[in-house]
């Protein structure tokens, strides 16, 4: 598969500027997909799917490292959550600022970190590299994820859907599919031990599996582990 690194090499060679090449797909790296979209008679989306990852790569494409399987694109969205692993809300009664300029970003409500966050870091890691992507109306509302994009199976990426407390209380969490146990979920996402990491979620509590409507199916399939370390039960 070819990394977001290794897409934004490839629009550099072809004069298709993507800002700094980091490994991280921002604003800058969706303008030039663009412009390459645009100069090669493809559908401007920003989005890299297979026509785009074949005209970027095949045909006389320069070499970019060891590419034995580009006609895969990057999830983008799983990569920035995969970024992002590891950060933290502010302690005590002072904010991550990192965490509330997403909320900013997204013209949406959010004046603190200890309001539960999941949904938030969903619609970062999904608003900020799929720009034409439809949010849920009120992506705080971890619930609300159940009937985002399309219905999808579990493969890396995808977004589950939890209750929390009981099926009926209207209350969730949503993360991203890291993986599984015969019991349980490997769930990447936020608000987990008031950080971004990845947790077990039992399959019980499944309510949807979904994905981009703009992403197209998503391939790898399930990721298999061995159940150790506790089920998380309350990601409040």
């Amino acid at each position: 598969m070819a990394s977001v690194h290794d897409i934004q090499s490839a629009l550099s060679n072809r004069g298709f500027d993507p800002g700094e090449i980091d490994g991280i797909w921002g604003r800058n790296t969706i303008k030039a997909v663009r412009a390459f979209q645009s100069a090669a008679g493809l559908k401007v989306d920003g989005v890299v799917g297979p026509n785009t990852m074949g005209k970027l790569f095949g045909g006389g494409a320069p070499a970019i490292g060891a590419l034995a399987a580009a006609d895969e694109a990057p999830v983008v969205w799983y990569e920035e959550a995969k970024r992002l692993l590891g950060l933290r809300e502010g302690p005590g009664s002072r904010d991550n600022p990192t965490i509330i300029d997403w909320a900013d970003q997204l013209g949406i409500d959010y004046p603190h970190d200890d309001i539960p966050w999941c949904g938030l870091f969903v619609a970062h890691c999904v608003g900020s590299t799929l720009t034409e992507e439809p949010l849920p109306a009120n992506p705080l509302g971890a619930r609300n994820w159940a009937r985002f994009g399309e219905a999808a199976e579990e493969a890396p990426g995808a977004i589950l859907v939890f209750w929390r407390e009981s099926p009926n209380s209207g209350k969730g969490h949503v993360g991203f599919y890291h993986g599984e146990d015969s019991g349980a979920y490997r769930v990447l996402g936020g608000n987990q031990s008031d950080s971004v990491s990845v947790t077990r979620v039992a399959k019980s509590r499944l309510v949807a599996i979904r994905r981009p409507s703009t992403s197209g199916p998503l391939s790898g399939g399930p990721v298999m582990a061995s159940a150790e370390g506790a089920l998380s039960t309350n990601e409040a």
